[in-house]
């Protein structure tokens, strides 16, 4: 039996990533608290999330396959948060110059029929290159990235900041890693094909 899909999420961006799965989808928004927990590690952060927010629908979407994922950007082991301006934007990638920053994100798929759930936290690390001050400016004038942890987009411009990528899916750097999550789909005998 084919179980409806359900993406947790209100991300354009994730829902444009599961589309590529050519897999029907409903997308709901789990409306949860996202604040990290006194001393909660990034990694636990965003396998923390994504759990609860697939749990957060589980009441919702009986008998569903529910998606939960939740993404962070570290840098210097500190979270990154979206930067809401270009201000913060230009402060972030400034920092970023030359440097590296890692994307960690929470996945989670929870069969609300049988209560079973499989979670897992997929790194992304991202090399920039040195960057100065015009490049900066001149990219956030054209992409205003405001909305995305680390103040860019690397399916977009923002790849001309970047020297090179280290990891298993570029799909996790815009927040839905594919391979894990058809990984995870596949253990619930979810027929992809």
């Amino acid at each position: 039996m084919k179980l409806p899909l359900v993406l947790a999420s209100s991300s354009p961006y994730r829902k444009q990533l599961l589309e590529r799965l050519k897999y029907p989808f409903t997308t709901a928004s789990p409306d949860i608290d996202e604040s990290a927990l006194p001393e909660e590690k990034p990694a636990d952060l965003v396998l923390r999330l994504s759990i609860t927010k697939a749990q957060a629908l589980a009441a919702s979407y009986p008998n569903s396959l529910i998606i939960g994922s939740d993404q962070v950007a570290v840098f210097k082991g500190e979270i990154i948060t979206k930067p809401g301006s270009y201000e913060k934007a230009f402060s972030q990638l400034s920092a970023f110059s030359g440097s590296v920053v890692e994307f960690l994100t929470g996945l989670c798929v929870l069969n609300t029929g049988t209560g079973a759930s499989r979670a897992v936290v997929e790194p992304y690390t991202v090399y920039f290159r040195e960057l100065t001050d015009e490049t900066i400016s001149h990219y956030l004038v054209k992409e205003q990235p405001y909305d995305c942890a680390g103040s860019f987009k690397s399916e977009g411009l923002g790849i001309v900041l970047l020297d090179r990528f280290e990891g298993r899916d570029p799909n996790a750097l815009i927040g839905l890693p594919l391979i894990a999550l058809t990984t995870l789909l596949l253990e619930f005998d979810t027929e992809l094909m």
